[in-house]
Parts: structure tokens; sequence; C-alpha cells
């Protein structure tokens, strides 16, 4: 690329110092980026100070994108020029690179543009989407954002590799012949990613939601879903790593959304009290049909369920309109002392375990149930 305008235009001043014209004509291209740069960003701000009065998120989310990479092209495109002009005086061969430095350069800061800008929409639409007091998924979200970011850095590499002189049909070839070779040797990677995947995709659980499997030792809040992994925090707050192939293996309970929760509780009378058995039964189930906290429309049972070793067994089954689990326990509090003064008001008592000696012939008689007192 010649640019015999600026060597006409400067040779008046310099004469025949081809050095001093070298020199001249880089420190005006450096100059011009520099007052470029300056420009852009004078503008870019001003640009955004205006989207940011807009409602809509893609303009501003456009402007902020855009600003570190149109700055890094600008100095690409800049510095290549400069380079243009150190050739022609010098004609080094180590400056046949320019072009697909310039090439790769422009194609990386165009990736990394859509790379914010997919960000930057993310960020807002959740933004928008909670201060309007919608529901979100985040989950979703996050994985849309990182398959779109995924397939602009494979467009990228691909239509870079393509600029350099590759054949992007040979470079599939390969990829897929070495895509084999890979699989066998990470297969616990691929295993997790597509185990990352199907939790994008099914979404058995979301971040926040609090999850346990009966087949593995796991128990927690979620935190985040990654690729590779996923990281719960436990009850008792360390972080637990779980891969994600993991899921494809097990069951996964979902506790937090359970629309009732359960109060399942044995209250069990003495065998002395069963006059009473049907009327405690009686007031419990009447307790229970007005307390304010339990859902009357789920299924309430409170029945005589069995004869137990020291004890006559009443089935107290019923939900509670709650799912938190604090709330929970102090309903399930106020039932419990409810059902034990129901009892205590009936004359009887809960039982305990207890164990009753009959012994035949002994020349040693069971001592008197109140022992004599001492004199």
């Amino acid at each position: 690329m010649k640019v015999d305008w600026l060597e006409k235009a400067l040779a008046p001043l310099v004469g025949r110092d081809e050095t001093l014209l070298l020199v001249l004509q880089v420190f005006l291209v450096v100059l011009g980026v520099v007052v470029a740069n300056f420009i852009l960003r004078r503008v870019l701000a001003r640009l955004e100070a205006r989207t940011l009065q807009t409602s809509t998120p893609w303009d501003n989310a456009l402007v902020s994108a855009a600003r570190q990479p149109l700055t890094v092209v600008a100095w690409v495109l800049g510095l290549s020029f400069a380079a243009r002009i150190v050739e022609a005086g010098t004609e080094a061969t180590v400056f046949e690179i320019i072009d697909p430095v310039r090439i790769i350069g422009v194609i990386a800061c165009i990736a990394w543009f859509l790379v914010r800008f997919i960000g930057n929409i993310q960020n807002a639409i959740v933004a928008q989407r909670l201060a309007r007091g919608e529901s979100i998924d985040r989950t979703t979200v996050d994985a849309i954002g990182k398959l779109l970011r995924i397939s602009v850095l494979i467009t990228a590499a691909l239509v870079g590799l393509q600029s350099l002189g590759f054949s992007i049909s040979g470079v599939l070839a390969f990829g897929g012949i070495g895509g084999i070779a890979v699989g066998f040797a990470a297969k616990d990677l691929l295993a997790n990613f597509f185990g990352g995947l199907m939790v994008y995709l099914d979404r058995p659980f979301a971040v926040g939601d609090w999850i346990r499997s009966p087949d593995k030792d796991i128990e927690g809040t979620v935190e985040e879903i990654g690729w590779r992994l996923t990281r719960i925090r436990t009850f008792d707050k360390r972080p637990l790593y779980v891969p994600n192939g993991i899921f494809a293996q097990i069951a996964v309970e979902n506790p937090s959304r359970m629309s009732n929760r359960r109060i399942k509780e044995i209250v069990g009378v003495r065998y002395d009290d069963v006059g009473k058995l049907a009327a405690i039964t009686d007031d419990i189930k009447a307790m229970l049909r007005a307390h304010p906290e339990i859902d009357q429309q789920q299924t309430m049972i409170v029945n005589f369920d069995q004869f137990s070793a020291s004890s006559l067994d009443i089935l107290v089954y019923t939900f509670t309109r709650t799912t938190v689990w604090v709330a929970y326990h102090e309903i399930k509090q106020d039932v419990l002392l409810k059902i034990a003064e129901i009892v205590a008001r009936h004359g009887a008592e809960i039982a305990f375990p207890t164990r009753t000696l009959h012994m035949t012939g002994s020349r040693n008689p069971l001592p008197p149930k109140h022992p004599p007192t001492p004199r």
C-alpha cells in the first residue's frame, strides 16, 4: 500500500532526508490515531449518555460494547498503516505479516464486540425484568448467552483461518477425525459438558434452588451451573462441586418447587385411655380444620392407626400452606402443642415405652406399688 501523497506533501519540508521523512510520516500517522481515538471516545460518551435516557436496552448495550473494540481497531489500522510506511522505506521481509495481522486483529475486534454486546443484552434483560417485578429464569438466559458467545468465537476462528489461506473444509475434516480421538481421551469432560447442556435444557433445577439426591450425598442450594461443574452450597456453608455428568446418572429432588410441606406424626396414648381415643381424634381433626396455616385442600388424616407395644397410635397427616422451612417448623410446633393440650384435656396421657413383668411362683414377690413410709 503506497502512501505517495503523504510523501509528496512532506517532501518540501524535509528536503531529501529520507530518514527524517520516514520518521515524520510515522509520527503523523500515530498522531492521527491518537486524535481519532480522542474524538471517537467523546462521540461514544455522548451517545451513551443519550442511550441511558431511552427505555430500550439495545442501544445502550450496543454503544457500551463498541467502545473498547473500536479503540483497538483504530490502533490496529493505524499501526498497520505506519508499518507499511516503514516497509516502503526499508523493504524488509518481516513486514510481510502486516496484512495477516491486520485482518486477524479486525476479526478479533469484531468477535470481541459481539461477545460484549451479547453479555450486555443478557444483563440488561435480567435487570429490566427484575425492575418490573417479573420472574425470569436466570439459568435459561445464561445458557442462551453462553451458546451465542461460543458460536461467535467458533465463527470468528473459522473466518480467521480462511483469511489466512487455510481451507475450512480441510479444517472441519481434520476436526472430525481429531474429534474422535479427543472424544476417547476426554470422555468424562464431554460427559460433563453434555450433562450441563441437559441441565440447561431440561431445567430440573435453577440457581437458588434447594436440591438433594437419594443416590448420592448431595444436598444444598445451587449457586452456579457451569459447563463442567455445578457449585452447591451445603447447609453447613461448605461449597460442593458436582460434575454435571453425575446428574444424568442419579435422581435429583427439588424441594424448592414443592407446593406444600407435610406434617406426619404418630401420637401415642396409653392403653388405659382406650375409651377416650375417639374423642381425642375428633378434637385433633377439628383443631386442624380450624387452623389458619393448614391447607384444607390437601389430604388430612387423623385416625387411630395401630396397636403398638406401649401405646395406641394416632396418625396425624396434614399439609401446611407455607413451604418456608423456618415458618413450617413454627406451625408444626404449634400443632403438636395443641395436640398435647387436647390429650391432657381429655384426662389422657402421652404414652412412653413401658414393660410389665409378671412373675409366677417366685419366692420373692414384687415390691408393693407404694413402699411403706419409714418410721
